[in-house]
């Protein structure tokens, strides 16, 4: 069969890492861990419907070291979730498209994600 020589679809290899398509890919992983996140949610609220020996088990593994880096995870994914959420309302609006903005707009969502988990934290441990 004759060899038919065609062009290749763009891959990675042909773009130019960018804010943009990074905050796309953690918006995207952002929203699969907060779904993951309903889960731990539900055993919370089933714990405590199954009884105090099993709430107090449920509430011992969010209380140690992965529970707490679980729950770390999921308040960041939340924030950053809600702020690039909002950056795409933003877009859908017509605005802020043009790529410094579009640049800025996503430094400035990562960061405040950043500011506000911490902050969240420091008022969970007041």
């Amino acid at each position: 069969m004759p060899e038919i020589k065609r062009p290749l679809s763009p891959h990675l290899g042909v773009y130019k890492w960018e804010v943009a398509n990074t905050m796309s890919i953690l918006h995207r992983a952002a929203g699969v861990f907060l779904s993951m996140g309903v889960l731990v949610l539900a055993a919370w609220i089933i714990s405590a419907a199954m009884g105090q020996s099993t709430y107090d088990c449920v509430l011992g593994l969010l209380r140690g070291p992965l529970g707490l880096l679980l729950l770390f995870g999921l308040s960041a994914a939340v924030f950053f979730h809600l702020g690039n959420g909002i950056r795409h309302l933003v877009w859908d609006a017509g605005y802020g498209f043009d790529q410094q903005v579009a640049r800025k707009s996503g430094w400035f969502v990562f960061l405040a994600s950043l500011v506000f988990t911490g902050l969240f934290w420091l008022g969970v441990n007041s």
